[in-house]
């Protein structure tokens, strides 16, 4: 067998479809997306065929033309709850120049004037809405501090401060840029943890004023000016194997 250069072979993995591979359902769990369509998912009314179903996952290219709300909602309502799902991020075409270092008390580090220390980071931004709450979002991003961040409580100042800090990641755990890594999220009450690749990043965060009960949502984000540069980080991602437990 004549050896491939390493330039052929880059080329090669590079040919080959983001496919999704259906993981065996876990015990007690039944599944939220089929893999073939969106039974079960409302789509934005107006949205063009940008939320797709493609060789088995959930694409989506930041790129509703849905006029109102432009994130994928599940029909169903969930309460207490544990979710599993498998997400990536599949580029990263905008450069977020005002990524902020965050300590894990949930505050940003500050330079010797006490301004903000700000990064540029390539980066796309997706998440998960818990209960119907944009506030409960567990984030998908390219930030350093990692996914799993609860966004919406860590920077909220009129939270306590020892909310904030659990809705801060105990560590980055994402997998790099194109390959698939896994949630693991339960909501109890007013209580999240997340679960990341196997690595505990949100452990039992109070989330106080989080509904009772909601759907789901697949978020979307990001917008391109009129030139077609995009202006804001997009959610250029996908999903797959989404399972839940209720409580």
């Amino acid at each position: 067998m004549l050896p491939i250069s390493r330039s052929i072979l880059t080329l090669l993995i590079l040919a080959l479809p983001l496919t999704g591979t259906a993981a065996e359902k876990p015990e007690g769990f039944r599944s939220l997306f089929n893999g073939e369509d969106f039974s079960g998912w409302k789509v934005p009314e107006g949205d063009g065929g940008n939320w797709r179903v493609v060789d088995g996952v959930i694409d989506y290219n930041a790129l509703s033309e849905a006029p109102g709300d432009k994130n994928l909602w599940s029909e169903e309502s969930f309460g207490d709850f544990e979710l599993r799902l498998d997400w990536r991020i599949t580029s990263t075409p905008f450069v977020n120049p005002n990524v902020p270092l965050i300590k894990p008390d949930g505050s940003h580090k500050r330079d010797e004037n006490g301004d903000d220390i700000r990064i540029a980071v390539p980066d796309s931004d997706s998440g998960i809405y818990l209960r119907g709450s944009s506030k409960s979002q567990i984030n998908i991003w390219c930030w350093p501090i990692g996914s799993g961040e609860i966004y919406g409580y860590r920077v909220d100042r009129n939270m306590p401060a020892e909310v904030r800090a659990g809705a801060t990641p105990l560590g980055a755990a994402d997998n790099d840029i194109g390959e698939w890594n896994t949630f693991e999220i339960t909501a109890i009450g007013e209580k999240v943890t997340v679960v990341l690749n196997g690595i505990t990043v949100i452990e039992e965060a109070r989330l106080p004023g989080m509904p009772a009960e909601g759907p789901l949502a697949l978020q979307h984000h990001g917008r391109k000016n009129s030139d077609g540069e995009w202006v804001s980080s997009p959610s250029l991602v996908q999903f797959r194997n989404i399972y839940i437990r209720e409580r």
